[in-house]
């Protein structure tokens, strides 16, 4: 605990650290109030009493903008738009020869194009989503009659667009001259703003029930759970290169210098939170598709298949997802890891693994390499996704359950160990003892892009 106290005493010493802190908590306060600023035109007290089942798509969008998308707020799209741009790009890097050529091969020039043209892709999609939404308060009959309907819609859509623009700002400026990546913790803000009152709900009732042992076990579960999930996150398999000998010196007494010995760190989740997100969007398809479509009384509280698959406390629901976060990690790490561009760089750093050949051998050992060790993370990624079920299925209350896998889980830990990280390379550049005490805390360079690409 003196460690502890020594740490913020040394990391508020740095002027430099402690006004970049001071500037983060400043702008992600901003964004907090703007999710509670309603847009015009919306009757808050109807949405009160229409809030949506928090475990379907609006509701996982509602946990990602910390309650501004049922408080029908001018942050109601969160930053959320310029996610799914990223997403596309990214996709398209796969796909696309022009978008490949930015990703690999232009350097800075590329990134600021592709970050340009995310932008305006964001603008596109907050456009084509907020009329969705406006639509979606509509239904619910949220908005005040007495307002003439063009009006309305034309104002909230540029308003929604004006709050995501405004959120996209508010994370560049944090990255910029705060401490971590904004757009990541914008998004980490949104779900924490969730904890408290799902932990006093949860502590509340277990008083009331006589249940404190039990609130203790859970404690110490989500303990064991989060430092799972750490090792997993930072867990790299290292395949070891060495560097071809060279000769030193010219004459007859030239003597071969020992070649320098490096690795290549393949992750053991190299796919991040990407195969939740979309084994996730996939599971909430039967149950939007059934709402859109339903005649009659062909809806999910009467459709037993319907209703088992909105049910992510379900066992058909359970086994579902779980292979196809396994799937979907396959794939997303085949797109991400290339062995051919492991084994073309080598070549070009005249470099090689000891024992394997070159070229087209190379690739196959990173490739086997990356498909052996892809097999636990994906197991381990479909457990923390179906986490959340177990955890209700033992009594915890479903906001607070939501905490113990999937998303939440995963992208709170991803940017917490690059936040930290940032601060310790502050206390290591000015001298002072790290985070640690001994190895260093390895978080996700890249911020943005690990949440989007899992990178």
């Amino acid at each position: 605990m003196k460690k502890l106290f020594t740490t913020i005493q040394n990391i508020w010493k740095i002027d430099e650290l402690r006004n970049r802190i001071i500037y983060t908590f400043a702008l992600l306060a901003v964004f907090r109030v703007g999710s509670f600023i309603v847009l015009p035109g919306v009757i808050p007290s109807v949405l009160e009493k229409n809030h949506g089942n928090s475990n379907d798509l609006l509701g996982l969008i509602n946990a990602f903008t910390g309650g501004a998308f049922n408080n029908a707020a001018i942050f109601a799209l969160g930053i959320m738009p310029y996610i799914t741009a990223s997403i596309i790009i990214q996709l398209l890097g796969f796909a696309v020869p022009y978008f490949q050529r930015l990703q690999q091969r232009e350097g800075e020039s590329g990134r600021k194009k592709l970050n340009q043209i995310s932008r305006m892709l964001a603008v596109a999609v907050t456009l084509l989503q907020g009329g969705g939404y406006l639509t979606y308060l509509t239904s619910m009959g949220a908005v005040d009659h007495s307002l003439p309907q063009g009006i309305f819609w034309i104002c909230n859509i540029i308003v929604l667009a004006a709050g995501t623009i405004f959120a996209m700002w508010l994370g560049e400026r944090i990255t910029e001259k705060g401490i971590g990546n904004g757009t990541s913790l914008i998004i980490m803000t949104g779900i924490i703003a969730r904890l408290p009152s799902a932990f006093l709900f949860e502590f509340q009732s277990a008083v009331s029930g006589n249940k404190l042992f039990l609130f203790i076990l859970e404690m110490a579960f989500l303990f064991v759970v989060i430092m799972a999930t750490i090792l997993v996150v930072q867990g790299v398999r290292r395949i070891p290169i060495q560097f071809a000998k060279r000769m030193v010196g010219r004459d007859a007494t030239s003597v071969p210098a020992s070649g320098d010995r490096d690795y290549i760190p393949v992750k053991v989740n190299a796919a991040g939170v990407m195969p939740i997100i979309f084994a996730q969007a996939l599971m909430f398809l039967p149950a939007t598709a059934a709402q859109f479509f339903a005649k009659g009384n062909s809806d999910i509280s009467t459709n037993s298949v319907l209703r088992a698959l909105n049910d992510y406390t379900s066992l058909p629901y359970n086994i579902i997802y779980f292979l196809l976060v396994v799937v979907f990690t396959y794939v997303y790490t085949a797109l991400l890891v290339n062995p051919s561009q492991y084994s073309e760089y080598l070549k070009r750093q005249n470099a090689f693994i000891p024992g394997v050949k070159p070229g087209d051998s190379t690739s196959e050992y990173i490739d086997a390499v990356t498909t052996r060790i892809t097999l636990p993370g994906s197991i381990f990624l479909g457990l923390i996704a179906i986490m959340p079920a177990f955890a209700k299925a033992f009594g915890i209350n479903s906001a607070f359950a939501m905490f113990f896998g999937g998303t939440s889980l995963l992208i709170f830990v991803g940017v917490i160990l690059d936040t930290l990280q940032q601060i310790e390379s502050y206390l290591l550049m000015s001298k002072y003892d790290g985070l640690v005490k001994s190895g260093r805390v390895e978080g996700r360079s890249g911020g943005l892009r690990d949440i989007t690409t899992g990178a």
